[in-house]
């Protein structure tokens, strides 16, 4: 599967591991309900990405909604001086934020972490607008356009459909000075290929049977290949790890228990992403699976029945997630974006069964954008991972 799949990071043997931070609410027991105690606030995600850092994730996703929860960059700013080793990957909406002073607050934030910011480019509608696919994605390539010049010219000099910016960028400069952050970025249309292709370093695919995620990598590797670049390929899923499988599924079926279907439609229609191109293929998924959800073994889509987006989790014991991780570690995948409900919990217990096991890298070291000499986290017995 892996002979047409051009990968940045070919020679790693490791893989960014990442949790996720769920500033956008949606952390729960139980698919359908939303605890008071559970919801979005300073104290829970921040306890949640602090631990992650002290756990040894080498990432964590900061999303964004125009629905719910707490502004990322304010919430990435202020606990950036609070996290050691862990790097931060914080969701930007193309559009949202004039890009000169966007550039400016990266860069600010970059230097606050001294290099560990990675951005998570999104290319949805702004509330109110209705752009075809084309134009969302032309705006995000004069948004990263001018980003690029910002942090690396003496002068933004831009003429574009959507902007028009001659202005001086001194002293907008981010601490990664290689080009700034590393930029990630999730999008199914051609459009969208294209722009990744062009302009981005990480690929974000949300989970899909092995076969059509190698399909979805060939045709990036193709495309990448027009601009004479390579990017990594990276999966955002939801995971379910215990002892046993029998406890993990058990606990898949716990976390729906009750959730009716009239809710689990509510919930994913309510996005402003329900009728997106990325969406319709985890429906398709969802109608691949057997009776109680599952696509292929241990690949889980019973949580897209209530949400949006990423709908499929790893559900098994350790040795089988890990299995399921290097299979697809082998097709060249090198970063993952893993998340749990409640989200606490599932960090601490995939960190327990299965993160020391894997060997992980942080994508803007192996990528030259800051130095090797970052402190590593202590195992067990003296080992550094």
């Amino acid at each position: 599967m892996k002979n047409n799949i051009q990968i940045r990071s070919e020679h790693l043997d490791g893989a960014e591991i990442s949790w996720f931070a769920p500033i956008c609410n949606g952390d729960t027991d139980f698919l359908g309900e939303m605890p008071f105690e559970y919801k979005s606030n300073w104290e829970n995600a921040s306890n949640i990405l602090l631990t992650a850092d002290k756990l040894g994730y080498r990432n964590i996703l900061c999303p964004s909604s125009y629905q719910v929860g707490q502004d990322t960059m304010s919430f990435v700013s202020a606990v950036a001086p609070l996290t050691k080793n862990i790097n931060l990957l914080a969701a930007v909406r193309c559009g949202e934020v004039h890009p000169p002073m966007l550039a400016r607050a990266i860069a600010t934030i970059d230097h606050i972490l001294k290099g560990r910011l990675t951005i998570n480019i999104i290319s949805s509608n702004l509330p109110g607008t209705d752009l075809d696919s084309a134009a969302r994605y032309q705006r995000s390539r004069e948004v990263i356009t001018i980003l690029k010049q910002a942090w690396t010219q003496d002068e933004i000099d831009f003429q574009g459909e959507f902007y028009n910016i001659k202005l001086p960028t001194e002293p907008v400069k981010p601490y990664q000075q290689n080009g700034g952050p590393l930029m990630y970025f999730g999008g199914y249309s051609p459009a969208g290929v294209d722009l990744c292709a062009e302009h981005c370093d990480v690929y974000l695919m949300w989970p899909e049977t092995e076969e059509r995620l190698g399909e979805l990598m060939t045709n990036m590797s193709q495309k990448a290949a027009e601009y004479n670049r390579k990017v990594d390929f990276g999966l955002r899923i939801h995971m379910i790890v215990r002892e046993t499988e029998e406890e993990a599924r058990a606990w898949a079926r716990r976390l729906m228990s009750k959730l009716d279907d009239d809710k689990g439609t509510e919930i994913r229609e309510r996005a402003l992403d329900a009728k997106s191109y990325g969406v319709s293929r985890q429906a398709e998924m969802r109608n691949l699976a057997d009776m109680e959800g599952f696509v292929e073994p241990n690949l889980w889509t019973g949580i897209g029945r209530a949400r949006s987006g990423c709908g499929a989790a790893l559900v098994g014991n350790p040795q089988q997630i890990l299995e399921k991780l290097q299979r697809y570690m082998d097709m060249g995948i090198r970063s993952f974006i893993f998340s749990g409900y409640p989200h606490l919990q599932e960090c601490e217990l995939f960190a327990k069964h299965v993160l020391p096991h894997l060997k992980t890298v942080s994508l803007p070291v192996e990528q030259g954008r800051i130095p090797r000499e970052i402190p590593k986290t202590p195992l067990a017995g003296g080992e550094r991972r």
